[in-house]
């Protein structure tokens, strides 16, 4: 079993940044994939970010792709996704999420654990 937290959730004018972090329990961070989704009011929960177990590889959306950085530190059990130059659709809940399965990192569905999301707001 995997508990995940976010944190560095907050409002943020646009062109501002953020920093969000997730601290896992349980069994060691090395073992997994991490991943950032993002989930807006009314929309489906989306990809954001994902990260190999080594921290060698790295995945983006296109929409975030320049702007946001994901990174891990095995030895605090924690991954990371810095957001620079927020716009106003960046506004969601953001979910940081844990997988040991195979198959696409895009899909919500081949995580198998998930936090209980972190609030980021961007004012225009």
């Amino acid at each position: 079993q995997v508990q995940l937290v976010e944190s560095g959730g907050g409002l943020v004018q646009a062109g501002g940044s953020l920093r969000l972090s997730c601290v896992a329990s349980g069994r060691p961070s090395s073992s997994y994939i991490m991943g950032w989704f993002r989930q807006a009011p009314g929309k489906e929960r989306e990809f954001v970010a994902a990260i190999a177990s080594t921290g060698r590889s790295t995945w983006y959306s296109d929409s975030v792709k320049g702007r946001f950085t994901i990174s891990r530190d095995n030895a605090k059990n924690t991954v990371y996704l810095q957001m620079n130059r927020l716009k106003p659709e960046d506004t969601a809940a953001y979910y940081c999420a844990a997988r040991l399965r195979g198959g696409t990192i895009y899909a919500t569905s081949t995580y198998d654990y998930w936090g209980q999301g972190t609030e980021v707001t961007v004012s225009p």
